[in-house]
């Protein structure tokens, strides 16, 4: 499984990246703007990403910015369906306005932070990523 984890704090990034690399590649970026370019790059490059764990609050492009964002160019690109990237939105906030924004932004699931591995396992199972 080829991942992208999102986020700008360094400890959460850590522990994302310790908890997915048992699954699969995981490349970082620290901001919205970071991980569309990543995005765009994988999939011009024929190795698209299965899933991309995004944080919401970040410089630059937040994560529903960049939920947006990667959801348009996957349309232009006629990426439709089964074969969309799995968005995971992994934030402190948990609030009902900002869970609805990054549904109908159409992320696959919300985790509220503290994310254990436990959590983020189901998700992925969930998901279809794991067994």
């Amino acid at each position: 499984m080829k991942i992208l984890i999102v986020e700008d704090d360094f400890l959460s990034r850590q522990v994302l990246c310790k908890f997915l690399s048992s699954y699969g590649d995981c490349d970082i970026a620290v901001n919205g703007r970071e991980a569309l370019d990543a995005f765009k790059i994988a999939i011009d490059g024929g190795e698209k990403y299965d899933l991309i764990c995004l944080d919401v609050m970040m410089p630059e492009m937040d994560g529903h910015e960049a939920l947006k964002a990667i959801r348009e160019f996957e349309a232009q690109k006629n990426i439709t369906g089964l074969q969309c990237v799995k968005i995971i939105m992994t934030t402190a906030l948990g609030d009902s306005k900002n869970i609805l924004k990054a549904f109908k932004e159409q992320c696959e699931s919300y985790l509220v932070k503290p994310i254990t591995q436990e959590k983020l396992h189901l998700e992925l199972k969930k998901l279809g990523l794991v067994r």
